[in-house]
């Protein structure tokens, strides 16, 4: 009620909401609104973390549906377990060009420590990403050096790869650091397991990744197929070296191949398909 008086104070006419909650979507009494559209950024329905909620999820999905709610996504695999009646348009997720053009920043110190060739991970280190596969791919490939960068909530979650010299680890950075570190590693991965979860993610690090110039080694995942032809898929993260071998074989991708699929991939391109569904 109190967004619907704001939007009465503030002289709207015709208000389209847009919300990334399943439930507000769902079940909030938006009659006085023009359209109403829900985000999904994540398939909630299938996050271990939201388990206790499950039940209200499939109630709101269900409400989604049967009420002809716009839905944005950002894979195809959550609209197809929404299933609306209503328009839906994919999303993926994009990046911001103003970090990612420009000469190479220098590598942080603490990169610069670890010697090449530098595989990296990145993202909060939990029950998404595959340690046993890490581990496997790092004996197989003593020379790589693979870094996971991101904060880690349960650090018992990593104890298997304290003991691996080529294995490193560090905590989670700022932005200017996040992309400094990246566009000075040779590769990157998308090591996760294959869940109900990461199947519906658009793993935004891919996108990433690719702005940064690497090439993508990642686990076949049906939202990464098809993001750019230097992702190569490997069946696991433990089946991942020769695919490495070749991705540090070709190199990183040339400034023009970069700045292409940064302008492509770009925030605003995918605000305005967003935009348009919103104002049906």
């Amino acid at each position: 009620d109190q967004l619907r008086v704001a939007a009465a104070r503030a002289g709207l006419t015709g208000p389209a909401i847009v919300t990334t909650n399943p439930l507000v979507a769902a079940f909030c009494p938006f009659g006085w609104a023009e359209t109403v559209t829900y985000f999904g950024r994540d398939d909630w329905l299938s996050s271990e973390a939201r388990e206790a909620y499950w039940p209200a999820y499939a109630a709101a999905y269900r409400q989604i549906s049967e009420s002809e709610v716009g839905v944005a996504a950002v894979s195809q695999q959550i609209i197809d377990r929404i299933a609306p009646r209503g328009p839906a348009v994919v999303v993926p997720n994009g990046v911001d060009p103003r970090e990612w053009m420009g000469p190479r920043p220098a590598a942080p110190d603490w990169l610069a420590a670890i010697p090449g060739p530098r595989a990296i991970y990145v993202g909060t280190i939990d029950s998404r990403l595959d340690v046993e596969g890490i581990a496997h791919l790092a004996v197989l490939r003593p020379d790589l050096h693979i870094v996971l960068l991101g904060p880690t909530p349960e650090p018992g979650y990593t104890r298997a790869l304290r003991e691996i010299p080529n294995v490193h680890q560090h905590a989670g950075v700022g932005r200017s650091e996040l992309v400094a570190a990246m566009r000075n590693c040779d590769v990157s991965l998308l090591s996760h397991r294959r869940t109900a979860l990461t199947e519906a993610m658009s793993p935004l690090k891919v996108y990433e990744y690719l702005a940064a110039g690497l090439p993508v080694v990642s686990v076949d995942l049906p939202p990464v197929r098809g993001i750019h032809e230097r992702v190569t898929f490997s069946a696991s993260t433990a089946e991942m070296a020769p695919q490495v071998d070749d991705a540090l074989a070709r190199g990183s991708l040339t400034d023009a191949q970069r700045a292409a699929f940064i302008e492509d991939n770009s925030w605003g391109s995918r605000h305005r398909a967003v935009l348009d569904l919103v104002l049906r």
